[in-house]
């Protein structure tokens, strides 16, 4: 591939992330131009220089970091027109692993191996099999829109980071069939870091499982009460508010029963999307 596809690429991304940012919501800290203080001082120590605020930070170290930590990490230059663009802008997003991950899962049948995060021999070589780059853009795109809604931080940057992928997908497309793309353009909120340290936590099955255990207690607790009520029955004073109880219990049992059975359905099934969409299964 073209040197010139990365450069074209950065550019575009650098308009994504825009300047300095430091939003207490956002998991990357302070930030500039998408390079975080953590990433800029790792950098600055392997060059030995002087830690310094990432404010400072100078054209050069963004292209030298950017280059060497992200591009070269997820083989830029061994991607397809388009692809390469899009897996660059996850993984200065959220993160090299994750992108990865978002394209092999992207690759579908393709990719033998495993969802790793990798990008070795196996996923470059499922990359060439896949024809269609437009699709595998779509599909790419997809996934980590999905990863995204799945993150607590949603609330705060998702209307940032929908607009950001709608664009990475856009231009990605274009590059892919050889088309000129449009302008990128800069949205608050697109830029703040979407990490899966971030992500929803999976609802429990301990309100289900209380719910459950006391439905099957009410009806055990009627059941007594019931049986009390036989030998009673010659007391008619003291049968009738058993009978009472006893309705009452067993209409509340099958209630508390019903209403575990259905939470536990229902976070069985959220469960399942969350790992779904953050690529955990």
């Amino acid at each position: 591939m073209a040197v010139s596809r990365e450069r074209a690429s950065l550019d575009k991304l650098l308009v994504h992330e825009g300047g300095y940012v430091n939003h207490p919501s956002d998991p990357g800290g302070p930030t500039n131009k998408g390079v975080t203080q953590r990433v800029y001082d790792a950098y600055r120590k392997g060059k030995a220089l002087a830690a310094r605020s990432v404010k400072s930070i100078t054209m050069p170290e963004v292209y030298d970091i950017y280059d060497r930590q992200y591009w070269d990490a997820v083989k830029g230059d061994q991607l397809p027109e388009g692809v390469d663009y899009v897996v660059l802008d996850g993984a200065v997003n959220s993160g090299v692993r994750q992108s990865v991950m978002w394209l092999q899962r992207a690759l579908g049948p393709a990719y033998k191996g495993r969802i790793d995060g990798v990008m070795g021999f196996s996923t470059l070589e499922a990359v060439k099999a896949v024809n269609n780059h437009d699709a595998l853009v779509d599909r790419i795109c997809d996934i980590r829109m999905n990863f995204l809604r799945h993150l607590n931080t949603w609330s705060v940057f998702g209307k940032g980071w929908a607009t950001r992928v709608s664009e990475v997908r856009s231009i990605g497309k274009a590059w892919a069939s050889g088309s000129t793309p449009q302008v990128a353009s800069f949205m608050d909120g697109g830029q703040a870091k979407g990490y899966i340290e971030d992500a929803q936590t999976a609802p429990g099955n301990g309100v289900a499982d209380a719910a459950t255990g006391a439905g099957i207690g009410g009806g055990g607790l009627a059941g007594t009460l019931q049986g009390l009520q036989e030998q009673l029955t010659p007391l008619s004073y003291s049968s009738e508010w058993i009978t009472k109880v006893v309705v009452v219990l067993g209409i509340v049992s099958v209630l508390m029963l019903a209403g575990g059975v259905g939470y536990r359905w229902y976070a069985t099934r959220k469960a399942a999307r969350l790992a779904q969409a953050l690529g955990t299964v």
